[in-house]
């Protein structure tokens, strides 16, 4: 197991931000605010999200939407190895990829969909 990994740490309405951790549950507890949830879509086959899993019921803020879900609260993106079911460090093509992925216009169209909810519109989904 890597001691130390290299993450995204995404916050509400900022830019993921490229940080170097502690390969332990506490460190990942810390960052995300309380017990975490590991949250995997197939669309982002390469990594794995971990987040607060109460970060809905406790009302924290919105984050981003990663399809089928919005994450609530700050959350990590981490290297995934399934063969030994280890997170492991980002590359640095994956940090790029995902810097991209969770850019300005995924913060705006993140706020546009929970406005479109809350107002009870019809998003096309």
């Amino acid at each position: 197991m890597q001691r130390k990994i290299k993450v995204l740490v995404v916050e509400p309405n900022e830019l993921p931000k490229e940080e170097m951790i502690e390969n332990t549950l506490k460190a990942k507890q810390d960052l995300v605010g309380g017990n975490i949830e590991y949250v995997s879509r197939d669309c982002y086959s390469d990594v794995i999200f971990i987040c607060n899993e109460e970060g809905k019921l406790l009302g924290l803020p919105f984050n981003r939407d990663i399809g089928q879900d919005i994450i609530a609260g700050p959350f990590i993106i981490v290297g995934d190895d399934p063969e030994i079911g280890e997170d492991r460090s980002l590359t640095d093509e994956q940090i790029k990829k995902y810097q991209n992925i969770f850019n300005e216009k995924s913060i705006s169209d993140t706020n546009i969909k929970l406005t479109e909810i809350y107002l009870g519109k019809d998003i096309g989904m």
